[in-house]
């Protein structure tokens, strides 16, 4: 029986890296797929990791109709096996319905990945309706870690380092490479849930610049260390 699988995470946590994955060991059996995104990292038409592996796919928008696109592919005599549709955050309610059709219809295996929450903690409607669809719902286990070295359970939106908790939903960027980033510029960062409520990011905190300093204790009375 075809599915419709949703494997889902915090921003690094490998999710990209999966499905590149899934692409690899089927096409390695001889399964045909495609691999459909929007808004990559790398660019239109390409689904990228961060470990370095890029793949050509698909360019989808919000007018993308999947399952027209696939019936139009099998009439004309094409071959699918399955389906891998990365950034699935950022598709609409409809077109995660499509997807559903296309398992349902066509028989075919759609593996969805994307992010649940946006900066502010809200679900993003492509992600929710997945959640509500889909056959199977994974949460990766790759641990991202926030920078305390917990683990990071939300999604924040920087600016110039800073963590900023309006906007709109969907702005493109990418996890940031240093702790103070770049001063006007979008950056994402992941936090667990008690930094994520106090809004400090690895710049507002400091983090990694610890005091060289060690306190002394040698001859300080016994009651007061």
């Amino acid at each position: 029986m075809a599915e419709l699988a949703f494997f889902s995470g915090t921003m690094d946590c490998g999710k990209s890296t999966l499905a590149l994955q899934i692409q690899h060991n089927r096409s390695a059996r001889g399964l045909l797929g495609m691999i459909f995104t929007r808004d990559d990292r790398a660019g239109a038409g390409r689904i990228s990791s961060r470990l370095g592996l890029v793949a050509e796919a698909t360019e989808t928008d919000e007018d993308f109709d999947f399952h027209a696109h696939l019936v139009r592919h099998l009439t004309a005599g094409g071959r699918v096996d399955y389906v891998i549709a990365d950034e699935a955050q950022f598709l609409s309610p409809t077109q995660v319905d499509q997807l559903a059709r296309v398992v349902d219809d066509l028989g075919i295996d759609v593996y969805a990945f994307g992010i649940t929450t946006d900066f502010r903690t809200r679900l993003f409607p492509g992600s929710q309706r997945l959640i509500e669809l889909a056959d199977r719902v994974e949460v990766l286990q790759v641990e991202a870690l926030c920078w305390c070295g917990a683990r990071a359970t939300h999604n924040a939106r920087t600016v110039g380092g800073r963590m900023v908790v309006e906007g709109a939903q969907v702005v493109v960027g990418d996890v940031a490479t240093g702790p103070d980033g770049a001063r006007g510029e979008v950056g994402y960062e992941v936090l667990c849930r008690r930094h994520h409520r106090r809004r400090l990011t690895a710049a507002t905190a400091g983090a990694g610049q610890l005091s060289p300093e060690v306190l002394p204790t040698e001859g300080v009375p016994r009651q007061q260390r």
